[in-house]
């Protein structure tokens, strides 16, 4: 679960913070992307345990002297990107405990309660892969190829989480550094657990010994590795979001957003919960945030998110905002929860309501989302397309339990694409256009209610049947490599 940072926390929970959007004046790297000769090296994927020894994947490799390049138009260019995305720390297992009440909120008795947990190891049917775990498995359930990189210990844990990401086929790169200046290198060394509680209402609290760290769990990685530089410019796209904070330092993180600038890896960022912390934090931690949302290529925030960093309600207003303060922001994504998303571009406004499912639990949706909005943006799939995709995988995953290997499987988002059962899009339609005369032209998703074509509104209707037709040809196994079992 993307929850490990915060003590206690909620589903109810609506984050809400507020970042200056003069912020965006901070100083930018200039964008260059590398062309790299085609020369063919080897990046070893990372494993602890035998059973999860996974072969070498074979990368496009240059030597130093190659690097930067520069082109005839004078840009440089990455020539082969055979990784669709590769995500960038906040992997974590997650051990989910039923209790009878959620632990109070003082600090101390928090701390006292985990160090209780802690002194020895729950049942693994308890266990979970967690953080941007989920967003790797729900991705390479859609048939992308996938990356985890981050930080794992050594030990029974770090072995949990590797089998689990080779089973899902996801490889890993370590982030690995020297804790020499940690007073127990040990400790600062081990995976991050997250222990996740849940009462009888389903309300779920959250703890982990990031809770009680005054610097990041991994502070001591300090410098991107020729491996990690590697596996990042050999991706397309690479997710970032608000708990690596939690994981390196902001020095670290505004190093990694330069480096995947500069060789042409798009960014998507999402702040979640902790944007509200980060905008609140230290000079270096708001600095690192404004970066964020200036240099990403792909930005998704909740509509709270999405008023709290403008101070604008309407999510089109908002969201072309935030367009105009963005560097090289080519989306901005706004999820509406129960209502539906949006996709804001410079020229259009993509809007699709939500599917109709009975929820059971929410956590892991968000990251399912996000991972069919890269197999979108990859595939180059019309925007609308790319919105209801991601709005029927979160839907599924909302119809589970949990995250980390319970987050959507490809058969039953193929099953809610083709029962095609969404909720309203009038209320949606009219909150968005609100007060909003100035909207660009909008791509409505229906259900078939309204005549396709374009309105002197400059709404295009796009019905729900031509969507299915464009959308089950990309979730067909020969196109999808996943296991039959997902």
């Amino acid at each position: 679960m993307n929850h490990h940072a915060l003590a206690l926390k909620f589903h109810s929970f609506s984050p809400q913070y507020a970042l200056s959007l003069s912020n965006f004046t901070l100083q930018s790297p200039n964008p260059l992307q590398f062309r790299v000769p085609n020369v063919s090296s080897s990046v070893c994927l990372r494993s602890r345990s035998s059973a999860a020894d996974v072969s070498p994947v074979r990368y496009t490799d240059v030597s130093s002297s190659s690097i930067g390049s520069l082109g005839e138009t004078g840009g440089v260019v990455v020539t082969e990107k055979p990784i669709d995305v590769a995500t960038l720390g906040n992997l974590c297992v997650d051990i989910v405990l039923s209790v009878d009440e959620l632990p109070p909120p003082s600090r101390g008795e928090r701390k006292a309660l985990m160090d209780e947990l802690s002194l020895s190891p729950p049942d693994k049917k308890y266990w979970e892969a967690g953080g941007n775990c989920n967003m790797a498995i729900a991705a390479a359930r859609l048939g992308l190829q996938c990356v985890a990189i981050g930080h794992v210990g050594d030990e029974i844990y770090g072995e949990f989480l590797l089998d689990v990401l080779h089973e899902e086929g996801i490889g890993t790169v370590a982030l690995d550094g020297e804790a020499t200046n940690a007073k127990d290198a040990s400790s600062f060394c081990e995976t991050l657990i997250c222990w996740v509680l849940v009462d009888p209402l389903q309300r779920h609290g959250f703890c982990s010994r990031a809770d009680f760290k005054e610097e990041p769990a991994f502070s001591w990685i300090t410098d991107l590795s020729d491996e990690v530089k590697m596996a990042i410019r050999q991706s397309k796209v690479i997710f970032c979001n608000g708990y690596d904070f939690d994981d390196f330092s902001p020095s670290f993180i505004m190093s990694t957003i330069d480096y995947a600038t500069r060789v042409g890896t798009a960014i998507f960022f999402d702040p979640g919960p902790r944007g509200k912390s980060l905008s609140k934090g230290t000079p270096d931690e708001r600095r690192a945030l404004s970066h964020f949302f200036r240099m990403s290529d792909v930005l998704l925030l909740t509509s709270e998110e999405a008023e709290s960093l403008t101070g604008i309600k309407n999510p089109v207003k908002a969201g072309q905002e935030i367009l105009k303060n963005g560097k090289g922001t080519k989306w901005v994504i706004v999820k509406m929860g129960p209502k539906g998303s949006i996709l804001v571009t410079k020229s259009s406004v993509s809007v699709a309501p939500a599917f109709e499912v009975e929820v059971v639990d929410t956590v892991g949706c968000g990251d399912s989302f996000v991972a069919a909005i890269a197999l979108g943006y990859i595939r180059n799939m019309p925007l609308v397309n790319t919105l209801t995709i991601a709005n029927a995988v979160g839907a599924a995953t909302a119809m589970g339990c949990g995250a980390g290997r319970n987050v959507a499987k490809r058969h039953h988002v193929v099953d809610l694409i083709k029962a095609s059962k969404l909720n309203d899009e009038e209320s949606l339609l009219k909150e968005l256009l609100a007060e909003n005369p100035e909207t660009p032209k909008v791509n409505l998703l229906s259900k078939g209610m309204r005549k396709e074509g374009s309105n002197k509104q400059q709404i295009e209707i796009i019905s729900m049947e031509k969507v299915v037709s464009e959308l089950l040809p990309e979730l067909e196994v020969g196109r999808c490599c996943v296991k039959a079992s997902s």
